[in-house]
């Protein structure tokens, strides 16, 4: 894995990302959506966050997308424009190797290049791994809000995380 390459998304990358992400909203609680999402629809959002300046991240080898990462800001309002969110997904065949990480870490140094203070991520209350993962990168739990979201006819809790980028 050595020749793994993090750099921004291209267009190319959409049918990868379109993947791992209906993959992973698919077979987890992970992304609170019922329908998969397309290439068309994800070309539009690529488009939307290119233009506002929204980071969005891939690995990528010989094998293709590994997993990306993409961040926007916590809210609108101007007294949050250093707090970011961000969300990672990495493909079913090679996690637990360090790609989320890898992604995470680049994340957060793009991030400290435009002046960010913290990121945040919210993540599902039984989704484990992810806050596990959270965990490991310095995240710490900052909230539980009960039953904000719905999946599968059941209400769900949301775990809110954050990590300081600068001091």
């Amino acid at each position: 894995m050595t020749d793994r390459l993090i750099r921004p998304a291209e267009e190319g990358d959409l049918s990868a990302i379109v993947a791992i992400y209906n993959d992973v909203m698919q077979t987890s609680l992970t992304i609170w959506r019922e329908e998969p999402t397309s290439v068309a629809e994800r070309q539009e959002w690529l488009a939307e966050t290119s233009t506002m300046g929204y980071p969005v991240l891939v690995a990528a080898d010989a094998s293709g997308v590994l997993g990306f990462i993409a961040a926007e800001p916590f809210r609108s309002w101007p007294g949050y424009a250093a707090t970011w969110e961000h969300s990672v997904h990495v493909r079913r065949d090679v996690r637990s190797r360090g790609i989320g990480g890898c992604v995470l870490a680049a994340m957060e140094a793009t991030l400290r290049t435009r002046g960010a203070h913290i990121m945040v991520a919210g993540i599902d209350s039984e989704n484990e791994g992810s806050l596990r993962f959270h965990a490991r990168a310095g995240f710490l739990e900052t909230g539980r809000m009960p039953e904000v979201g719905q999946m599968r006819g059941s209400w769900r809790d949301l775990v809110l995380l954050q990590k300081m980028l600068t001091t």
